[in-house]
């Protein structure tokens, strides 16, 4: 289970809106088949361990870490193919949530009279399937929230100087992440402050994550980098509802998709955002920042992994703030994260924390 795991690891970002899944076959000690979900979500992991597997799969045990599908979507339904394949026993480290699956793919199995083992590395599974089993059973994606700073909290100085406040191997580590996730979100004034790209860049690979721009007003800009790279990556600006028509027609024959959300306390109603990314099947969002956007996230609860990144030096109460203001509260009241890992990345300090 801990190799099917591994193999799924390796899709994370690639497949929504389904699950990264793993799946391994073994007869008689010997891996006969490895397997993980496909670019785009199909073929489905037990699909292509199956077809490595060939005719040796017959009598033979498949791990999986998600329950197989039961339903009939694009391609027929996993348990069905295990069951074809003439699969003796089925390790599964947890049940689908999704209402389509939830235990019919397992009752398929055990209908044919294959036994069913839920539970392996349960916990392990969840954790790396976070961001379907949220999207499943609460409508939202999960959330990593990424902040590099210096040792006193800052991600730029007075002046707004913030490149590059981290080492090279950090801002390659954080390449690797944006390519992990679905998509990396932005607030509106980072957008126009640093004109970013938001790709993934110097890694060798093709795939590109969404980029997703929250701007209220929708004042990205035509002939912004984002805007003009749509092509090798897409871009999605949430804005705010009841724009006048002046502001969204200038995007008409582009390929920017445009998702208007609710409007909250003058800004955005990051609730509603995330669940609208959520209906377009986004399920894990890395988010980049400015100060303000984090602190919305933090405020309204949503961040469910931050990441740190803590460079060597300290820039002093003048800088700018990597979190901006939060709701004032007693200290119990706030989120506590707890530390998953931390290590030393070139001359700065990356830590990994989860919400319990």
């Amino acid at each position: 289970m801990k190799l099917a795991l591994s193999l799924g690891r390796r899709r994370m970002g690639r497949t929504w809106p389904n699950p990264a899944v793993g799946c391994v076959i073994v007869k008689d000690g010997r891996v006969l088949g490895r397997g993980y979900t496909q670019s785009g979500g199909r073929p489905h992991a037990e699909t292509v361990a199956l077809a490595q597997a060939g005719t040796g799969a017959r009598g033979a045990v498949a791990y999986v870490t998600l329950e197989p599908c039961a339903h009939h979507g694009q391609t027929p339904p996993c348990a069905e193919a295990l069951i074809k394949a003439g699969i003796r026993r089925v390790v599964s480290a947890m049940e689908d949530p999704d209402p389509r699956v939830a235990g019919k793919g397992h009752a398929l199995l055990r209908a044919a009279n294959i036994d069913v083992d839920v539970g392996c590395l349960r916990a392990l599974a969840a954790k790396d399937h976070a961001g379907f089993l949220l999207r499943a059973t609460q409508t939202r994606p999960f959330v990593t929230l990424k902040l590099a700073s210096s040792l006193d909290g800052r991600i730029a100085t007075s002046s707004g100087e913030s490149r590059w406040i981290t080492g090279p191997e950090a801002r390659r580590l954080g390449q690797y992440l944006r390519a992990t996730h679905d998509a990396v979100m932005v607030g509106a004034g980072t957008a126009r402050a640093d004109d970013p790209l938001l790709t993934v860049r110097d890694l060798g690979v093709r795939h590109q994550p969404v980029r997703v721009v929250c701007d209220t007003s929708l004042s990205v800009r035509r002939d912004s980098r984002l805007a003009q790279s749509v092509g090798t990556a897409p871009l999605w600006v949430c804005h705010g509802q009841g724009l006048p028509s002046a502001k969204t027609d200038i995007w008409r024959d582009s390929e920017v998709k445009l998702i208007a959300c609710a409007r909250a306390s003058g800004g955005l109603d990051l609730e509603d955002v995330l669940r609208r990314l959520a209906s377009q099947g986004l399920t894990r969002i890395y988010c980049e920042g400015g100060g303000h956007l984090a602190a919305s996230l933090l405020a309204l609860d949503a961040v469910d992994q931050l990441v740190i990144f803590s460079a060597g030096l300290a820039l002093g109460a003048s800088g700018v703030p990597s979190v901006a203001e939060l709701p004032e509260q007693a200290l119990d009241e706030f989120s506590r994260f707890q530390l998953q890992d931390s290590r030393e990345i070139g001359g700065d300090v990356v830590s990994f924390w989860r919400k319990p």
